[in-house]
Parts: structure tokens; sequence; C-alpha cells
């Protein structure tokens, strides 16, 4: 913790004896981003810079909540491609399915959501059929 200023000494001169200290101390080598290079300073200047780091930091969505859940049944999509069984396809289904069904009885704001619950069974034959290429 910081010391008072006392008085009849300069405000620069007691800044830079606090920080000198503090760096013979080794306070400075622990920060998060010691020894890494700065941000790209070329880079136009935004002020909503640190909203942005904030949000990507946290890994928040930007999109309207129907963006988000047809990004969602992409991705669920995706999953169900690599899953390694049945069981999983079914259960990553029913999660998005679920949250289909809720948006089409409560539509969210935004741009129509212009989905569907996926087909379990179809789905799964087409899992099938990726993972039996012969049809055997």
């Amino acid at each position: 913790m910081t010391d008072r200023k006392p008085p009849g000494v300069s405000f620069e001169s007691f800044v830079d004896r606090q920080i000198r200290e503090a760096a013979e101390r080794g306070e400075f080598r622990a920060l998060s981003g010691f020894g890494k290079p700065l941000p790209d300073d070329a880079a136009p200047y935004d002020e909503l810079w640190w909203i942005k780091q904030k949000t990507h930091r946290e890994g928040m969505a930007a999109l309207p909540p129907a963006l988000q859940l047809r990004k969602e049944a992409e991705d669920a999509a995706s999953a169900v491609a690599e899953a390694v069984s049945e069981r999983q396809v079914r259960r990553i289904l029913g999660e998005i399915n679920t949250k289909i069904a809720e948006a089409l009885r409560r539509p969210p704001a935004g741009p129509p959501l212009r989905l569907t619950p996926f087909d379990v069974e179809a789905e799964l034959a087409r899992w099938r059929a990726a993972r039996d290429p012969q049809g055997a």
C-alpha cells in the first residue's frame, strides 16, 4: 500500500520513489503482461476497445437471441457428426431440441428464428450411414 505524500515533497519525486522501490522489491515481475509485446497500436482508435476485449475474454456473445440459437443449432449439428455413440447423439439433439421448442413457444427478439426441432431418428440414420459407408 502506498504512503501519504509528505508535505514539502513534490508529487513527481514522491511517485518516482514509490515506483523505484516497488521495482527493486520485484513487485512488477509478476504482472500478467510482463515480458509480452504491447498490442498493435497501428490500428485505428476505437472508443469501445475495452468493451470488446472484455466480451471476448468472458466469451460473451453479441448476437441477438434468435441468431445465437441458430448458431447453437449449427454447433449441435457439428457435434453430432463428431459424436462417438448413439447415446451422445440423442443427448446433443435432445438439448438443442429443448431450446428450439422453447424458442418456438416464445419467439425471441430479433430476426425470425427459422428453425425446427431436429428429427432425432433421421439424424441418427445419417450418423449411422456416415459411420458405416459400405452400408453393412
